[in-house]
């Protein structure tokens, strides 16, 4: 196999790398290709709803969003800043522009200006200079004085004779005693463990790693983690391939199983059929509609006819009616008085000849 060729040839023995292969090929058989014809299946259905289902939803979506959302937030917005600047901005902007600006001006050129001149110059200035300022300068020179000599001096003079020397003392004492607790605490927890790990347990991990691990290690990694991984890596590439022949396979009997008798069987059979279908199908409209326009005109025309004769023989009984009753002349039109019954003909014309129904119709 190419997945033999492709391992690396182990260094030792090969009785390992043959007794770890037989189970990774049956692993292979049994767990691995499962798994990849599940996962070709999932990518195939995947694709094909990313295709079908998912690429046209987002399409119509960013469509709608674009075409329909976008503008009517637009529009909105706009609307709102409008009536936002209408109600909140421009009314303050005109009151600040052409009442509070202008009065504001003019208070302060015409008032608050010159009240603050002549109250600086004439009040503020005054008071300043012949009253606080001589005032605050006394206080603070007599100030001064009573610091420097109630305090500064007995504290620089304390600070000076007694502090700094006291200060000194106790800082060598200190330095004495960090530095005789600092030996002592190095001789009690730092020297001791400092020479265990320097004289013993170092070297004692340093052979347990150099001479036992190590070798283990590379040993387990070259014999058993490599080829394992290789033959993994190839059970992988194996069942991709018998997943993607088994697919193939099931495609090619779905189309010589179904498609395409299907085909053949809508050329051959259904189509024919149809177009026999369709044919007899307009031929038996056809025949319909000639034995309509030879059977049910004509009886059309025969019921015409006697409903003209019926409101003729009416129109003519209203007339000797009339008459009858009142005399003189019929109020029927001249047209109506000239025709007779069994006539299509006005008076003084040649008359009709007289053929029977079943004559016409025939």
């Amino acid at each position: 196999m190419d997945m033999e060729k492709a391992l690396p040839a182990p260094q030792g023995d090969g009785c390992l790398v043959a007794v770890v292969r037989i189970p990774v090929k049956i692993v292979a058989v049994l767990i691995v290709l499962p798994l990849r014809v599940a996962w070709d299946l999932l990518v195939a259905f995947a694709r094909m709803l990313n295709r079908s289902v998912l690429g046209p939803l987002g399409q119509g979506l960013r469509w709608f969003h674009e075409r329909a959302v976008l503008p009517v937030l637009r529009g909105t917005g706009w609307l709102i800043a409008a009536l936002l600047k209408v109600v909140f901005y421009w009314p303050w902007v005109g009151l600040w522009r052409y009442v509070a600006f202008p009065v504001g001006q003019a208070a302060y050129a015409y008032l608050l200006r010159p009240a603050g001149v002549g109250l600086w110059r004439y009040l503020l200035v005054p008071v300043w200079e012949y009253g606080l300022l001589p005032a605050g300068r006394g206080i603070a020179r007599l100030l001064v004085g009573a610091v420097r000599y109630l305090l500064v001096l007995p504290v620089g003079a304390l600070y000076r004779y007694v502090l700094t020397p006291v200060g000194h003392g106790l800082r060598w004492l200190a330095r004495g005693l960090a530095a005789g607790v600092a030996w002592l605490a190095k001789a009690l927890f730092v020297w001791p463990w400092v020479a265990l790990w320097r004289y013993l347990v170092r070297p004692a991990v340093t052979g347990v790693w150099r001479y036992l691990l190590a070798p283990v290690g590379r040993g387990v990694w070259a014999y058993l983690l490599v080829p394992l991984w290789g033959l993994l890596v190839g059970a992988w590439h194996l069942a991709g391939r018998v997943s993607r022949a088994l697919g193939r396979g099931l495609v090619w009997l779905w189309r010589w199983a179904v498609v395409r008798p299907a085909g053949w069987l809508r050329r051959r059979v259904l189509t024919p059929v149809g177009n026999v279908l369709r044919a007899g199908w307009a031929a038996g409209r056809r025949a319909v509609r000639s034995v309509h326009r030879q059977a049910v005109a004509p009886v059309g025309r025969a019921v015409a006819e006697v409903w003209r004769t019926t409101r003729l023989a009416v129109r003519e009984a209203r007339a000797d009616v009339r008459r009858a009753l009142f005399g003189g002349p019929s109020r029927e039109p001249a047209r109506s008085q000239a025709r007779t019954l069994g006539s299509n003909r006005a008076a003084g014309d040649t008359p009709a000849p007289e053929i029977s129904l079943q004559k016409q119709q025939g």
